[in-house]
């Protein structure tokens, strides 16, 4: 579904860079929650590896979760929900993982193109860190070359590296700019994130089709013309009709 065409029955925008908060990366002493395991012991002693080991104390936190609610998990339809939840979040919590990182291949800018290279429509799953809900969207990136371009599959790689971890949206959209910025060097980077938040739709004012828009800038594009100008090329795609439409 495409956020541009969602009814909105409220927007807000929030256009100014925020302090990032650093994520401690795992290692000795912060270990990543599940390991690299994908085997499922049947308790949490069982023998295996260090992820099969953290996989089933996720599994046994959630079972003790479960029966917090009073939920009899001798129904058939519970059978492995503790499991299944773990196997889930080990998946959307992939992020984390030290090897999630990408390899963004590079290209030398032979040609001298010094305009905006957009992508834009990337759409993206992520779980937000006040309320573990998920809150989803997309993305679009613009840069202004250097001496590099970026093969354009990996901006959806970058952005899939931060939204697969507990995040914030303000947050997500910063963490994106400053990777792209610090590893390309480009002249600019800007990330527009929109995005639904289910904190904000099942739970508290249940105010459903909101959208949130956060943007980063870094650059030249902190140049307000060379924004709007991204922002046309965003709105234009947006207008333009889907394949197999009119």
């Amino acid at each position: 579904m495409s956020l541009a065409s969602a009814p909105l029955a409220e927007e807000t925008t929030r256009h100014q860079p925020v302090g990032l908060i650093h994520q401690q990366p795992a290692g000795p002493g912060r270990p990543h929650p599940f390991g690299r395991g994908t085997r499922s012991p049947k308790d949490p002693h069982a023998a295996g590896d260090v992820g099969d080991i953290r996989l089933a104390r996720v599994a046994a936190a959630y079972r003790g979760f479960l029966e917090s609610l009073g939920l009899d998990l001798t129904d058939p339809d519970l059978a492995g929900t503790d499991y299944r939840v773990a196997r889930a979040y080990q998946e959307l919590l992939g992020g984390l993982q030290p090897s999630a990182e990408p390899k963004l291949t590079t290209f030398p800018n032979t040609q001298g193109y010094a305009g905006i290279v957009s992508v834009t429509g990337l759409p993206f799953y992520s779980i937000c860190a006040h309320h573990f809900l998920p809150f989803f969207g997309t993305a679009h990136i613009g840069y202004v070359l250097g001496d590099r371009l970026l093969g354009l599959s990996k901006m959806a790689r970058v952005v899939d590296l931060y939204a697969r971890r507990p995040q914030l949206q303000e947050r997500l959209t910063e963490q994106v700019a400053t990777l792209l910025d610090e590893r390309l060097a480009p002249a600019g980077v800007i990330v527009s994130v929109e995005a639904r938040h289910l904190c904000i739709e099942m739970r508290g004012v249940s105010r459903t089709g909101v959208t949130t828009t956060t943007m980063a800038v870094r650059g030249t594009f902190k140049d307000t013309n060379l924004q709007q100008q991204f922002l046309g090329q965003l709105r234009s795609a947006h207008a333009a009709p889907r394949s197999g439409e009119g």
